[in-house]
């Protein structure tokens, strides 16, 4: 699970942002706890936000950091894919990640600077019995593992400027280092806004619940059965998934019933609304089955309100998340507001300079926000800032018009 994420020098974030997932209210069946961690974690975060405030890169940066960890050894060669902030000191100056997560019950802190063309530093901790130790540090070139991590001596000649450690290691049988670069490495993306929407890789992964099934893959997870419930919560008036085996591959048929009457349609025969619900619920079962952390961007902009919301419980009610997995989305939703916790919402702003700032509702603006709050209400009416700001003299102006409308 992840605790706590910090970036600096990512597309608009340019000063460092920090998303925690710690709980501030701890005394809720929301949270999860672990025993060598004094907090307790939250599995629901939302961003809110202005268009163009910075929203989407935030969730971009911890998906950065991610794909970097899977790709960096196999894919970096010449250069680092970074994308600082483009005003200012930002082209000129590195690029600083850290990531905080439970992993098997241990705590790790990862953290990582990056400039264009090398990694300039990069450090793994771990907190087995909360005491800090260093699993590996590196300055440039320059890397040295803890005594005992004979298993990984070999990532050495693996290391290039723009390979990551951490993903050189990932090719050794190390159990601690390796549990928590999969982990990191393993974050879930799902783009909700996009102009293709669902993929290929969201229809498979929905494809693979049902096949499962059909190959009697087993755990204690019924995700075939709350995969169901999904699609029956959206009433689509879909009653049943068939996967049949067509050539060398596989065919989804959705199963509609019609009074007494079932028929089964190809996937590409349905509606847009129905491919992406039916689209995201790969997704966000394989997060639920695997403990998995998902980001979700625009949640709202493919959803009925009362999907998302759905989404939502899956998440926070331990019964249909046992494993911790945890959903971090953003959003203009602000219906969603009356099923979050204060702690479970955090605000973006672009300043003057063109960055963007991330702050806890929390704690917004030094105060803490009572735990009675209509959030929703709050938020409209600008308490907590993060909306548009409209200018309707500006606007009657440009369109040629007096101030007062004449």
């Amino acid at each position: 699970m992840l605790l706590r994420f910090e970036a600096a020098n990512h597309r608009s974030i340019m000063e460092p942002i920090e998303l925690s997932m710690i709980a501030v209210d701890d005394d809720r069946e929301a949270t999860r706890g672990f025993d060598r961690l004094a907090e307790r974690v939250l599995t629901v975060a939302a961003i809110y936000g202005a268009n163009a405030s910075g929203k989407s890169n935030v969730l971009e940066a911890l998906a950065w950091l991610s794909s970097a960890v899977d790709h960096s050894l196999r894919q970096w060669t010449d250069y680092v894919p970074r994308q600082p902030f483009r005003f200012g000191a930002g082209p000129s100056s590195a690029s600083t990640f850290e990531a905080e997560m439970m992993v098997g019950g241990v705590r790790y802190t990862y953290e990582l600077e990056v400039d264009d063309s090398s990694i300039v530093a990069e450090t793994l901790y771990s907190y087995p019995e909360r005491r800090r130790r260093v699993l590996f540090e590196r300055d440039e070139m320059n890397l040295s593992f803890r005594r005992g991590l004979s298993a990984l001596s070999g990532t050495r000649e693996l290391l290039t400027p723009t390979t990551l450690a951490l993903s050189a290691a990932l090719r050794f049988d190390d159990p601690e280092v390796g549990a928590f670069g999969r982990a990191l490495a393993g974050v879930g993306s799902l783009n909700l806004g996009g102009p293709r929407r669902p993929d290929a890789n969201s229809l498979a992964a929905t494809r693979f619940v049902f096949q499962d099934a059909e190959d009697e893959v087993r755990d204690d997870f019924d995700a075939r059965g709350l995969a169901l419930g999904m699609l029956r919560l959206a009433d689509l008036g879909i009653d049943d998934v068939e996967v049949e085996r067509y050539g060398g591959g596989y065919r989804l048929r959705l199963v509609h019933r019609a009074g007494t009457q079932r028929l089964a349609f190809d996937i590409d025969d349905e509606s847009a609304g129905t491919r992406t619900w039916f689209g995201v619920i790969g997704p966000v079962l394989h997060a639920l089955r695997s403990g998995q952390i998902l980001l979700v961007d625009e949640i709202d902009a493919s959803l009925h309100p009362k999907l998302s919301a759905h989404l939502l419980t899956l998440f926070q009610d331990p019964h249909t998340n046992p494993r911790g997995a945890q959903l971090i989305f953003t959003t203009h939703d602000t219906s969603l507001l009356g099923q979050l916790n204060r702690d479970e919402v955090w605000l973006t702003e672009k300043g003057d300079d063109g960055a963007t700032r991330l702050t806890a509702l929390a704690e917004y603006g030094g105060d803490r926000v009572r735990r009675s709050t209509n959030l929703e209400r709050a938020y409209l009416h600008g308490r907590f800032g993060a909306v548009p700001q409209v200018d309707m003299s500006t606007l009657r102006q440009s369109l040629g018009l007096a101030a007062g409308g004449e």
